[in-house]
């Protein structure tokens, strides 16, 4: 940090198990990736080369290279695996993951019909010798999974080897956990959060208002994914408290009073104060 600064929540360091951030790289050139890890390498945990971008990345060996050599980890898209999953080419994707030295990889089923046994089994297999992110939840808009079933695919990917579960929102964030408006679907991550554990989950949230809820929902070291590249150190600053959204999250609550702008309510008391704004209430 630049400068000290009192009633700044505790970050986690790299390298980290929680308070991640997993940026999406949409076809970064060269020259950007180096950009990024100058401005922003420092709180970059993991680069996603998105979707299937790798395919058409120049000079995508060296970009990677860079990546890592950031303490950074990258990996490809899930939809790249899902890609030649569909062609019955998972042995020439291992073979690339070889080619291009990768040690993380995803594993999804957000584009294609895969039942979950199989997910399993492409998940043990690629956690043999390979740090494996799975995501959850369908990418096609109308597609609903339950709650419970939420829950039980991600515990059973953790149990077969992912180190991480993401949470499916796709890069617009109006999908998967996400309402078509943007607005979390708040029965359904309460409920995972409630039965997964937190450290192992990456919230895919590539809008300010849903980084904030979740950093409001969470704290600060809640794992986020599907960052823009320019928008890593803003993330950063909303985890902390530097952004208007978040700005009173960790300043003691008798300094924050007296400083809002808008007043909250307070509760209601109990014994007396209760009973006075009863009466006031039914003299009106």
């Amino acid at each position: 940090m630049n400068f000290r600064l009192d009633h700044i929540p505790a970050r986690t360091k790299k390298p980290r198990e929680e308070g991640l951030t997993m940026v999406m790289d949409k076809g970064l050139s060269l020259r950007q990736a180096e950009d990024l890890i100058d401005g922003a390498g420092h709180l970059a945990d993991l680069v996603k080369l998105g979707f299937g971008t790798s395919y058409t990345t120049p000079k995508l060996k060296e970009k990677i290279a860079l990546y890592q050599s950031a303490g950074i980890k990258v990996y490809l898209g899930g939809t790249l695996f899902e890609a030649f999953v569909a062609r019955g080419q998972f042995d020439d994707y291992r073979k690339l993951l070889d080619t291009l030295k990768l040690d993380t990889v995803e594993v999804s089923d957000g584009s294609i019909d895969l039942k979950h046994d199989q997910k399993l089994g492409f998940i043990n297999t690629l956690a043999r010798d390979r740090t494996v992110l799975s995501e959850v939840g369908s990418k096609e808009t109308g597609i609903l999974i339950s709650p419970a079933r939420w829950v039980r695919m991600m515990n059973a990917e953790l149990d077969a080897g992912s180190w991480k579960v993401i949470a499916e929102a796709r890069e617009s964030g109006t999908v998967g956990i996400y309402r078509p408006s943007g607005h979390a679907h708040t029965t359904l991550v309460n409920r995972i959060m409630a039965k997964v554990p937190g450290k192992d989950i990456i919230w895919e949230a590539p809008i300010k208002s849903q980084q904030t809820w979740f950093i409001k929902q969470v704290g600060p070291n809640v794992n986020l994914g599907n960052v823009a590249p320019d928008e890593v150190i803003a993330l950063e600053a909303l985890r902390l408290g530097l952004r208007g959204d978040t700005f009173f999250e960790y300043l003691p609550q008798a300094m924050a009073e007296g400083l809002r702008q808008v007043k909250q309510e307070k509760p209601m008391g109990s014994g007396k104060e209760a009973e006075h704004a009863t009466e006031k209430a039914k003299a009106k």
